[in-house]
């Protein structure tokens, strides 16, 4: 065996600058808890040899479990995802608000319009005719 076989084999004797605390989803406690709740009184301690898990560990998630705290983070992180309802309120809201600005253009275009006719109304009354009668001719 020469040198470089002997140094593969074995193994590294460098301990990590620092421990990491080993951190369990909400999913794994509650997996583990119904396995834990359900197993006879001689094998719960086989599964927390199996799972390098304390008793102090089934007592904190059992707590939280009963308290809820455990099933409100077991949901996926982030935004809940859109209901279709809310999806088509938005969608009626923003048609709303585009139609009512709309609606307003309309109304103050019809508004000058209105304006702009009993002016020109007012205008031709005092305004003399363009195109006087003309004389009428004796016939003939």
């Amino acid at each position: 065996m020469s040198e470089d076989d002997e140094r593969r084999r074995r193994p590294d004797p460098e301990v990590p600058a620092k421990a990491r605390r080993r951190q369990f989803s909400p999913g794994y406690k509650l997996r583990i808890l119904a396995e834990y709740e359900a197993a006879p009184n001689g094998e719960k301690g086989a599964i927390l040899r199996r799972e390098r898990l304390y008793s102090a560990h089934i007592v904190e998630w059992r707590k939280l479990r009963d308290d809820g705290a455990l099933a409100g983070l077991s949901k996926p992180k982030g935004r809940p995802p859109a209901d279709d309802r809310d999806k088509e309120l938005e969608r009626l809201r923003a048609k709303n608000e585009r139609l009512e600005k709309e609606l307003a253009k309309a109304q103050f275009v019809i508004d000058v319009q209105g304006k702009l006719a009993a002016l020109l109304e007012k205008l031709s009354e005092g305004a003399p005719d363009e195109n006087p009668p003309s004389p009428k001719k004796p016939n003939g």
